[in-house]
């Protein structure tokens, strides 16, 4: 009985826990997608995850957060079950990709940098509002 108990709490603490670990990408193309499913989905902690922690990233996120948070249910689902159609992954360098995509709900063209930085594939979501590389 003391085992089970010791079990019990242990399952318990491990539930309340609502950090997720996201996996690390692999590579940018990894990182791209999942920036991207994550603010189609409404997972902005997913989609913060895969981005640059700065300030200007960061507000820019809070803002497309904002924006989604206002769209009706219906749209949020479209979005959430939209998939993600990827037209080019242009790699400039060897630490720098330019991800061109759309989604098949809006179908509308946007892109995404992504960067290694430190060893990690990031997005920096300033480049798709800016373009500056």
């Amino acid at each position: 009985m003391k085992y089970l108990s010791i079990l019990l709490a242990a399952v318990l603490l491990c539930n309340c826990n609502d950090k997720v670990n996201y996996p690390k990408a692999e590579n940018a193309f990894d990182a791209g997608r999942e920036f991207i499913d994550g603010c189609l989905k409404g997972d902005f902690d997913k989609a913060a995850f895969y981005m640059i922690n700065d300030d200007k990233n960061n507000d820019l996120l809070l803002t497309q957060k904002r924006n989604f948070n206002d769209k009706s249910k219906a749209e949020q689902q479209q979005y959430h079950d939209a998939s993600i159609i990827i037209n080019e992954d242009a790699t400039l360098n060897d630490s720098t990709h330019i991800i061109n995509y759309q989604n098949s709900f809006d179908k509308t063209g946007r892109k995404v940098k992504v960067i290694l930085r430190n060893g990690v594939w990031l997005v920096d979501f300033k480049y798709t509002f800016d373009g500056n590389l």
